[in-house]
Order: C-alpha cells, then structure tokens, then sequence
C-alpha cells in the first residue's frame, strides 16, 4: 500500500470512528435506512437466533447500541454471503426451505446502505418489539409442541484445555414400558459444550429390524439396531417429522451417544441432552422416517476417501431406493477440508435431477437445510441418489491446517469425512402414484453449472 493508499485508508477509518462516537441529530435528506425502522426487523428474523444475549456468538444485535460498533463488519459479512450462515447454490436445485435463514438480495442491498449511509439508529418509536427466544436451557421446540415427553441427558465428560479428540459413549435406557411412536426430536449440549462438541449423536438399539431395513441405514456403521435416533451439529439442532411421519421406540430401547469432544484451550465439563417429544398413545403415524447416511464414498466395497496433498478431489457414490420415498432434508457433513457438496435424483424412467448443492461448504456450520412440505421431493421406487463431494486440500482452503498433508477417512477434525445425514419417508406404491397424478414431472436436468465445472 502506497503513502496516498494510506492516508485515504486512514482518514476513512477516523470518519467512520467519528460516525460512532458522534450524537445522531438529524435524519439525512436522502432517507438513508435507519437501525430500528429497516434492519431491526431482519436482524430478529435472519441474526438473533445466535446474536443474541447468552450464546456464544461474539456480539449481540437486539439492539443499535449492540450493532453500531460492529456495523463494517456485518456489512462485509452480508455482502459476501459469509452471515447468516446459509451456503446453499441459489442457482439450482430446491429452493423452499422450513428454516431457511438466507438474505435475498433486497436485505442484502439495505444492510449495505443503512451502513454506507452511517449506520444510523432512527426513531426509537420505529423499533419492533422485542422477540422472545428461549433460554440456552430451554427448547427450542417447546413452541411448537411444549416440554418434551422425554428428557436424556447423558454422562457428563470433562474435556481437558488440550489434548486429543475425545469420543465419548455413554449408555442410557429410554424409561418406556410400551411402542411409542416420536413425532420430534431435540439435541442440545450444554452451553459451553458447543465450544467443544463436534457432533452428538444418539443411535437406538432396540430389536426393529424394519428400521435398519429401510433405503441405505443399514450401510450407516454409525446405526444402531434400531437405527439412528438424531445428530446434533452446529446448523441442526432438531428434527420434526411431518404428520404423518415418526420413528418407533420400544420398551427397553437404549441410546447409544457418540459424542465427539475436540479442545479449546480451556478445561470444560459437558453432557448432552436429548428430548424427545412423542404422539399421544394409542396414535400411530402412517409412515417411518429413517436417518440416512448417504455417502459420498463407496466403502463397502472397498472404496476409500484418499486425498493427495495440494489438489481438490471429487468422490461420488450411488444410492438406489428401495421404495418410493420423500426427502424430507438435505445436510452435508465433512470436515476442514470440505468445499462442496450436491444431492441428486435420476429416476428409474432417466430423468435426472438436482435436489440440492452446497458450493459453499463451511465446517463450522453443519446447516440442515430442510425442505417445505412443498417442495420435499417425492421419488419412486428404484430411483438413485447421487451423492457428489469436493474436498479442498490446498493453500485456497483457508481452514486447511496443512495442505502438504494426505487426508483420509476418519473421525479427528483433521481427518474427513463425505456424507450427507437424510431423512427418507418411505411410502407405499399406490400413494406414490396418486402423488405423480397431481404433480408435474420434472423436465429432465440436461445441463448445469457445478463445482467440479468451476475446478477446471
């Protein structure tokens, strides 16, 4: 940077701390955006799930004292797509989201101005009320269905400041004395937990042979017998099933946790808890819904994750459904080297389809992108999925911790990993072909821009 480059940068920085320390008066002639009538609002809707007092975000944005001094940054962030965190492809495939949390490009262009414009408060009068979240120890879903049924919480585990990856399995039987059937699901670790739980998974051992039967569970090496209950990640905290989907627990099921614990630099004692939210007794919903695990690499048959030092690599794997089926979700998983990842369908019939790509893949945000009852894909029987992963193991990648290194399958943070985590309804013959009655077939998918074209 030059000596001219400099000073512009310099006085630039000094206006802009003027900007902050000085009172505001009066509201400019060109009726720039103000904090509490134009952003608030998107804030409470798109930011304060994690901006908020109480999490572990690094600053609150409830209020225009909270976002002022931040205000630069959040206008980087926006406009580079960084925050909130929502890496979808908005180029291709489904585009109807229950939790999507997304800017469109209006919210977009109004953070901007509000900031190139001073950031101003405006009228207090103008300011939205306040909206009520829950607790770090509440439920998120409490809302919506109240107190869970069911709370289980498992053994604490004291991760030290540093250290190795810890797996932490503990055991816990679920007190039912009869069939129950779950219409919803919560995890939550504790608060300081999230700073060091990678992921926590809870997986059901109980005799349901149909639960691991169903599409590809049982190629998961992570189900239980009575397949996987719920994964938490940072980006998923629950899953819900439709009304007239569930998942079945028997009396003496056990959860089984995988707890994954990486350190931080400081000593923190932690449990996972996992509520569950059941139909009244006696109701017994139409179909199951089955956690999948949709790789991206073929290991079973001797298929592995290799990826050289410096290079971006591809992996794709099939997955043919047993029965007609809707997807109720997409959620990819990999780790620091991950870049991108993308869900397609080809119908027995050849049509081809994207279902959902992640170009943007980011390892501290393992977004669960849940379709609306919409736009959920439904497929009949003998259709494949087509799993597509790019890991990035290069200078480019900045959360790479050392590009010159081999990366394979494994569950350390500097290990990888290729997956998707799917919810699959599966459905009978006859309601697939009442569906196919009252919706268009897809036109067939003939070309599209991808990351593998982008790596060329």
């Amino acid at each position: 940077m030059n000596k001219a480059q400099i000073s512009i940068a310099l006085g630039a920085a000094l206006a802009f701390a003027g900007l902050a320390g000085a009172a505001e008066t009066t509201k400019p002639a060109t009726a720039a955006p103000t904090y509490t009538k134009d952003i608030a609002p998107i804030f409470q809707e798109k930011c304060e799930t994690c901006h908020r007092a109480g999490t572990n975000a690094p600053m609150a944005l409830t209020t225009w004292q909270e976002a002022r001094p931040w205000a630069k940054a959040i206008k980087a962030r926006v406009v580079a797509r960084n925050m909130p965190p929502w890496h979808i492809d908005k180029s291709v495939g489904i585009q109807e989201f229950q939790n999507d949390r997304s800017l469109n490009d209006a919210q977009v262009a109004l953070i901007a101005k509000w900031v190139d414009g001073g950031a101003l408060q405006g009228d207090p009068k103008d300011m939205p009320v306040a909206k009520v979240w829950p607790s770090e120890e509440g439920w998120m879903l409490a809302k919506q269905f109240g107190e869970p049924d069911l709370i289980i919480k498992s053994d604490d585990y004291t991760m030290p400041a540093h250290g190795q990856d810890v797996w932490w399995k503990p055991m816990n039987v679920i007190p039912l004395t009869e069939p129950r059937w779950v219409r919803a699901v919560e995890i939550r670790p504790t608060k300081d937990g999230r700073l060091i739980t990678h992921h926590s998974v809870a997986a059901l051992h109980q005799e349901d042979p149909a639960a691991k039967n169903d599409g590809d569970a049982a190629d998961d090496p992570n189900a239980g017998p009575g397949g996987l209950l719920m994964e938490w990640a940072i980006g998923k905290n629950y899953d819900t099933y439709r009304p007239d989907g569930g998942k079945l627990l028997l009396p003496g099921a056990e959860i089984r946790w995988d707890i994954h614990y990486h350190a931080v630099g400081k000593q923190i004692t932690d449990h996972s808890e996992i509520g569950i939210y059941l139909y009244p007794k006696g109701e017994v919903p139409k179909h199951r819904t089955v956690l999948t695990n949709f790789g991206a690499v073929n290991r079973t048959n001797g298929g592995s994750l290799d990826i050289a030092p410096n290079s971006v690599k591809m992996n794709q794997n099939f997955h043919v459904l047993k029965a007609p089926a809707r997807i109720e979700n997409f959620q990819p998983h990999m780790h620091l080297r991950g870049k991108a990842m993308s869900m397609e369908a080809i119908l027995p019939d050849g049509t081809r389809q994207m279902l959902s790509h992640v170009d943007k893949f980011n390892f501290n945000w393992m977004n669960n992108y849940i379709y609306t009852d919409e736009s959920a894909p439904v497929l009949p029987k003998g259709t494949t999925i087509v799993i597509t992963s790019w890991h990035d193991n290069t200078v480019a990648n900045p959360n790479n911790p050392d590009p010159d290194q081999w990366v394979g399958q494994g569950d350390r943070t500097v290990d990888e990993m290729s997956h998707a985590w799917v919810n699959v309804t599966y459905i009978s013959e006859q309601e697939y072909q009442d569906w196919a009655k009252t919706h268009k077939k897809p036109s067939p998918m003939t070309s599209r821009r991808t990351t593998a074209d982008n790596n060329q």
